[in-house]
């Protein structure tokens, strides 16, 4: 790949920079209504409330040059607001017998302005990237790095701060990490840590004493309060004794245990929910239990079973839903989402064809955290063509989105004027198509997503513009032609767009760095020059604060009603049911959200309606329907489920209320829960419950132990020419490899899918990774 230029930037208090040329951009968002859009937006337009911006760019724009031998670079934020940045740069290189490599470590003030070289602090010590900076929760301003020691050392080296880097003390270890140390959530004092023996070591002083508390550990983590959750095994080793682990628990730091799951593949957590993958009697199928109480007592998810070469995901949970995606039989590439009452228990059909690659691979399901109820995510068409889909209801129901005014359909479309926004988002990413980012939001910039995407009728491979929606995905406008990163600053208080050369020296660009949060007004270019041998690494680090000095007053907001589309039908604006009214600028406002702004909301409540349920267990939503109907393979049958030990009759008309939704009044679908007196086992991890329950019923989940087993699995993307050529339209198939050389098949992921890692960002400086 060659050098980006003075790569083009773009900020919409977010802030994007292209492939090519410099373009510095700030746009005027248009705050306007679910009907109108952004239509303005494509194309850009000047800023014209702002003045000085050349002047204003040039005196506030920071180059720092890190003049050292470095292949790749690690930044992580200390605390909030501080303006404390850590910079990693680390060089190795593999030798016969052992490997050379040099790492120094850099430290910033005023949000990465200027930096100061701290190596010292560390004796020179070189710093293993692979276990990152682990930074402590919310503003401790602890910091814990993992050192690199000599061969034969009896344990690992950490070098520990508690004044936001200032100063590490150097403490060496009674064991060798395995993974990176984990922080209890609350407490920063309290330590967690596995060893490469497979022990588990806690620390309750930040790291400077060590108790091994119990030994073969495969995974642990941190519950509510001071619990431990994990995972033994019993003979060999994690691998060998898969689906044989005993899940234990201790709330006091190791003084006593308590088994709480025998026969265990997996656990993990979400929201409120303890979730377990337990073996059933044949040894070949695996079951999901759901526990409320820390594990004390279990329930299985109501799902559909599954064979050896599936597998299940938490896709998102909260503390009242889980969305769970079930792998179809066969190599498919896709499954259908389920979400779950406010007990995770029982589950109803939301979403078919869901994509999703394989066990820990790729799926675009995304929160669009700007607007509650939100997610967007991808589908396999019956051509195998990849499309967009978003819910505005937790689920409830899923539509293309709205093609964005001002736009043509591609060729990938049936029709000239029908058609849809496609988003590109992970699986783009892992099959290398030109996708810098994903799809963005933040809770702070109310309705504001940007992403990159294709109008058609489906996922163009074709390199994507970037759309800009400010209602939180009800409709679109394309904001910047061709392939951008961006950021969003200032709470996205500010969007329009300004060409602007932040350097006349070419540079391999590499990505944007701002602040978590999307309170800071500052945001840093990075990349790096010259040859292999010869690199550094350098960062532009742009201050936008003098552009907008005013900070914005009373005048400068408006009430802004979310979900809206017709102001004269009394329900408008309700989903999940409530309104709310927000407060956020005003179109014509040039000013400064500012660090200390807060989202102003005004909720109501609304009356119910089916909008405000989901389709109950045994039924589902068919694809352009509202209404619930009866999955096929369960008419005629009653709809029993195992609760807490009882046979419960479920007697529906085909919905349940939305978990969370808040609704009075209005509709109200029968729906009752019979005890039928009668004994089931609704727990199967206790060995003589297991032994006697019968082998129906449900089953699920997933999330991968990436330590335990991985997976191997090639994917190929099929491109075939559509309407004479012009475009080629995203197609899908998977080439398996034999799962059983890797013992890959059918893993469990019981963690939510997870995020873009809060407070870092990492980048090697490879070549096949800058493409």
């Amino acid at each position: 790949m060659g050098p980006r230029g003075a790569a083009g930037l773009a900020v919409a208090l977010a802030l994007a920079l292209g492939a090519a040329g410099a373009a510095l951009g700030l746009r005027h968002r248009a705050r306007t209504p679910r009907g109108g859009g952004l239509a303005a937006a494509a194309g850009g337009e000047a800023c014209g409330g702002l003045r000085g911006v050349p002047a204003a760019l040039g005196n506030n724009t920071h180059q720092c040059v890190f003049d050292d031998l470095s292949g790749s670079v690690s930044l992580s934020w200390v605390g909030d607001s501080t303006g404390v940045i850590l910079v990693l740069t680390t060089f190795q290189v593999p030798l016969v017998i052992m490997s050379f490599g040099q790492s120094k470590l850099y430290r910033s003030e005023d949000y990465g302005k200027t930096f100061a070289d701290i190596t010292g602090l560390l004796n020179n010590t070189f710093i293993r990237t692979e276990f990152g900076m682990a930074i402590g929760p919310e503003n401790s301003g602890k910091v814990i790095l993992t050192g690199d020691v000599s061969g034969g050392s009896r344990g690992g080296r950490i070098f520990r701060s508690s004044d936001f880097a200032k100063n590490f003390v150097q403490t060496d270890l009674p064991f060798h990490p395995l993974v990176q140390i984990t922080y209890h959530p609350r407490s920063a004092d309290c330590l967690l840590a596995l060893s490469t023996e497979n022990g588990l070591w806690v620390s309750k002083d930040f790291g400077e004493k060590w108790e091994e508390i119990h030994k073969a550990v495969c995974l642990a983590k941190w519950g509510a309060n001071d619990t431990i959750f994990f995972t033994t095994y019993l003979n060999n080793s994690c691998k060998a004794d898969l689906g044989l682990l005993e899940l234990k628990k201790t709330s006091d730091f190791g003084k006593t245990f308590k088994v709480i799951g025998t026969k265990i593949y997996s656990f993990g957590l979400g929201g409120r929910f303890l979730f377990a993958s337990v073996m059933t009697e044949k040894g070949t199928t695996r079951r999901i239990h759901v526990s409320l109480d820390q594990g004390e007592t279990w329930n299985m998810a109501q799902l559909p079973s599954v064979g050896h070469e599936q597998f299940y995901s938490i896709l998102a949970a909260n503390d009242d839903l889980v969305f769970m995606h079930v792998d179809e039989p066969g190599d498919t590439g896709f499954g259908t989402i389920y979400t779950s009452d406010d007990r995770g228990i029982v589950y109803s059909k939301s979403l078919e064809r869901h994509l999703y690659t394989t066990t820990g691979g790729e799926t675009d399901f995304t929160n669009v955290t700007s607007l509650r109820g939100i997610y967007i995510t991808s589908v396999l068409s019956e051509d195998n063509s990849i499309q967009s889909v978003i819910t505005f209801d937790r689920g409830g129901e899923w539509v293309p989105l709205r093609k964005p005014k001002n736009t043509t359909c591609d060729s990938t479309a049936r029709s000239k004027d029908e058609c849809s926004l496609h988003i590109h988002a992970s699986y783009s990413i892992s099959q290398k198509l030109n996708v810098p980012m994903a799809p963005l939001s933040e809770p702070n910039a109310v309705g504001i997503v940007i992403a990159h995407g294709s109008v058609g009728g489906a996922i163009s491979v074709m390199s994507p513009d970037v759309y800009i929606s400010d209602d939180g995905g009800y409709t679109w406008a394309r904001m910047l032609e061709g392939p951008h990163h961006y950021a969003i600053l200032d709470s996205g208080g500010l969007i329009c767009w300004y060409r602007y050369v932040f350097s006349s020296e070419p540079i391999f660009f590499t990505g944007l760095a701002s602040e978590p949060g999307a309170r800071s007004m500052t945001v840093s270019v990075w990349g790096f020059r010259g040859s292999f041998l010869s690199r550094k690494w350098v960062s532009y680090t742009i201050d936008f604060s003098q552009l907008l000095s005013r900070t914005c007053e009373d005048k400068d907001y408006t009430i802004w009603l979310a979900h809206s589309s017709d102001p004269s039908d009394p329900s408008d604006g309700c989903i999940l049911g409530y309104k709310e009214q927000y407060r956020r600028l005003r179109k014509s406002s040039v000013c400064q959200n500012g660090r200390e702004y807060t989202v102003t909301k005004q909720p109501s409540v609304c009356p119910c309606t089916l909008e405000d349920f989901l389709c109950d267990f045994g039924y589902y939503r068919p694809e352009n329907q509202s209404v619930c109907v009866e999955q096929p393979e369960l008419k005629g049958h009653d709809l029993e489920f195992c609760l807490y030990g009882r046979r419960e009759l479920l007697k529906t008309s085909g919905y349940r209320k939305i978990p969370g939704d808040k609704c009075s009044g209005g509709e109200s679908p029968s729906r009752e829960e019979t005890d039928m007196k009668k004994k089931c086992t609704s727990n199967f991890l206790n060995p003589s419950q297991l032994a006697a329950s019968p082998s129906s019923t449900p089953i699920i989940l997933a999330v991968v132990a990436v330590l335990l087993v991985t997976v191997v699995a090639g994917v190929l993307i099929v491109k075939k020419y559509v309407c004479g050529g012009r475009f080629l339209v995203h197609r899908y198939s998977v080439l398996r490899q034999h799962a059983e050389a890797t013992g890959g098949d059918g893993l469990d992921t019981l963690d939510p899918v997870p995020t873009a890692t809060k407070g870092g960002y990492h980048d090697d400086s490879d070549e096949d990774l800058l493409e």
